[in-house]
């Protein structure tokens, strides 16, 4: 099979990182047409700068990058610092990227990339909020027949929120794009946390990104290091989980996942539950299905995959 046309939209964050690097080493199985970024961990212009970064930790520098939205669509931007650090790649030390951004904006490039594929055959793979992708569908409607399927790191169930009690940080910042992007009709593919946070990174997993010995394996063992005191001291886990690169990793190895097709809303009025994810696991309603939201993994088979194809870079 030909590989799987990506965008990839993210605000890294340290595992935006592993999630941008774990589809650079997959040539044969994900074609990245380009890096779109938005404020979210932190602030644009870092999240602009650390995509570079990251692409020439990489070595790969032939993939367009594209600065996005620098706010959500109707309330102020919160960023997280307290997680990632300031730069939101705290932990290596990475040199600044001479990697330029491409001109424009990233919703242009969206919606003019969608436009040039045929119907159904681009995957949008949203790592952080959703700014971005409903600014596109909204100006451009008609691109949403050239999505083949939108697969997100976002929400929570089981897991509740992360950022309040009730709402997932991705969806807490811009509850109003979310909303947009679950109404798309297109066919998504959500990693909440009630998926992620199995998929943790323990000593021996991040020992083994570190034993790789390559700038890349080390570099992710470091990030690894640092933003898993948060979680550890939050949730009492025994290390990092290690959100985006589920989506990655599910546009290569599905197997490895297993969800739910159900009916899931965005909360937008309520100062109490803002951003959360109403998902109803259970099919208490009669609300439509509209994403396939994933509640468990194979963590073994999931770092086992990243593990080998970070050793590629």
């Amino acid at each position: 099979m030909a590989p799987r046309k990506i965008i990839i939209d993210t605000d890294p964050g340290q595992d935006d990182a592993v999630a941008i690097l774990l589809a650079l080493a997959s040539p044969e199985d994900v074609d990245v047409l380009g890096i779109t970024t938005v404020a979210g961990n932190v602030p644009l212009d870092l999240t602009s700068k650390n995509a570079r970064i990251i692409c020439e930790l990489s070595g790969k520098v032939d993939v367009p990058i594209y600065a996005g939205c620098d706010r959500p669509l109707g309330r102020d931007l919160v960023t997280a610092e307290h997680v990632h650090g300031k730069t939101g790649l705290d932990g290596p030390d990475l040199p600044d990227p001479t990697l330029q951004l491409q001109d424009g904006h990233a919703v242009d490039f969206i919606i003019d990339t969608l436009r040039n594929e045929a119907p159904g055959t681009v995957t949008l793979c949203p790592l952080g909020p959703l700014t971005n992708i409903a600014t596109a569908l909204t100006r451009a409607p008609d691109i949403a027949e050239h999505v083949q399927q939108i697969v997100l790191m976002g929400g929570a169930y089981f897991e509740v929120g992360n950022i309040t009690p009730t709402a997932e940080f991705n969806i807490y910042v811009d509850p109003q794009a979310a909303d947009i992007v679950f109404k798309s009709g297109i066919d998504i593919v959500v990693m909440p946390l009630d998926v992620t946070h199995k998929a943790l990174v323990t000593k021996s997993r991040n020992d083994a990104f570190r034993s790789l010995g390559t700038p890349v394996g080390i570099a992710v063992a470091q990030m690894t290091d640092f933003f898993e005191r948060f979680d550890k001291e939050k949730y009492g886990s025994t290390g990092a989980p290690l959100h985006d690169p589920c989506v990655t990793a599910y546009l290569i190895r599905p197997d490895l996942f297993t969800g739910r097709h159900i009916n899931v809303e965005i909360e937008t009025e309520s100062e109490l539950t803002l951003g959360m994810t109403v998902a109803d696991w259970w099919g208490v309603t009669d609300r439509a299905a509209n994403a396939t939201f994933i509640g468990d993994l194979d963590a073994d088979g999931f770092f086992a995959l990243l593990t080998e194809r970070l050793g590629r870079l």
